[in-house]
């Protein structure tokens, strides 16, 4: 199967209709220090990807303490990079015991997107998100920063990432790139699926006002929504249901498992899987642009891609509505 393109945004640019996220690449799993997914095993998936027209390829500089971008760097070697839309984040911790180690102060972006270009083996990225608000610096000093990566062509565009939905900080944001000249946020990046919809009432609309691209994460819901939990069960040795107690309390709740109930009902009835039905929702969303897919494994990323070739009937809308409503 081909992967669709689709418009990014209000850029003008066409990018992937599922992006591959990266955030499990060289990253080590619980304390026994083995890795979710190496240096060969991401060629695979990458491989794939491409091979079935992806070209849009999410990263950040912290995903597998820099190993992420290393891994994509050194496949990008025997490949046209300008085929690919390239995106990562800055704003967590790199440095032990600095204190100007982390953040969106000018010292630290200027630092590591130029540890990030490095990795990558480019002398550009398409897209370079904050990868979450920065309170302890003003907007308008990292909105400056960030201007002058797209002034010096290092970043073509810019984009804000963040778990909480605030609306207002990116609209503030855009308000000030608009007063001062700067370049704005075009894109955004935040958590919604099925069983999470709370960017519905606010985010949503503030995206579509001003024309932002959407790259939804955690699309499965962690996991949860690929039907690998049931109900009132032991999650699986090793998921994140049996390390995260977090993840249970979020995620297993009997008003999910209603959710995930009506999913699989929908999935027997089209002779698909639970993946494909989550994924076929949130794509057809107006304002999602592009969900961000994190498969382990080659065979997972192929059931992503099923999804691409699904397209749910009216009625399977209502249904999954009913069954999750939006927080309005």
């Amino acid at each position: 199967m081909e992967l669709d393109t689709v418009s990014m945004g209000s850029t003008g640019l066409r990018v992937s209709e599922l992006a591959l996220g990266t955030a499990r690449f060289g990253s080590e799993r619980g304390d026994d220090g083995d890795v979710e997914i190496d240096r060969e095993t991401a060629h695979d998936i990458l491989d794939r990807y491409a091979a079935a027209g992806g070209n849009f390829l999410d990263l950040a500089d912290v995903y597998g303490g820099g190993d992420a971008e290393r891994y994509v760097g050194d496949w990008l070697d025997d490949r046209d990079r300008e085929s690919f839309v390239i995106a990562s984040k800055i704003y967590w911790p790199t440095r032990e015991a600095d204190p100007n180690g982390d953040g969106l102060n000018r010292k630290h972006l200027r630092r590591q997107l130029t540890r990030i270009l490095d990795r990558l083996g480019t002398d550009y990225l398409d897209l370079l998100y904050i990868h979450r608000w920065d309170d302890a610096t003003p907007a308008r000093e990292f909105l400056r920063t960030l201007d002058e990566f797209v002034s010096d062509g290092r970043v073509h565009y810019l984009g804000a990432s963040n778990r909480a939905p605030n609306a207002w900080q990116v609209a503030m944001a855009n308000e000030i790139a608009r007063r001062e000249g700067y370049e704005p946020f075009t894109q955004s990046q935040i958590v919604f699926n099925l069983v999470d919809r709370q960017v519905e009432p606010e985010y949503l609309p503030m995206v579509e006002e001003y024309g932002l691209g959407l790259m939804p994460f955690s699309p499965l819901a962690g996991g949860f929504l690929t039907g690998k939990y049931g109900r009132g069960e032991t999650p699986p040795a090793g998921s994140r249901g049996d390390r995260e107690e977090r993840f249970r309390e979020t995620y297993l709740t009997a008003e999910n498992f209603d959710v995930l109930d009506t999913v699989e009902t929908i999935a027997t009835e089209r002779d698909t899987s639970p993946v494909c039905v989550s994924l076929a929702w949130l794509s057809a969303h107006p304002a999602v642009t592009a969900p961000v897919i994190g498969p382990r494994t080659v065979a997972q990323l192929e059931e992503n891609l099923a999804a691409a070739e699904l397209t749910l009937t009216d009625t399977e809308f209502d249904r999954l509505d009913e069954a999750a409503p939006a927080p309005y």
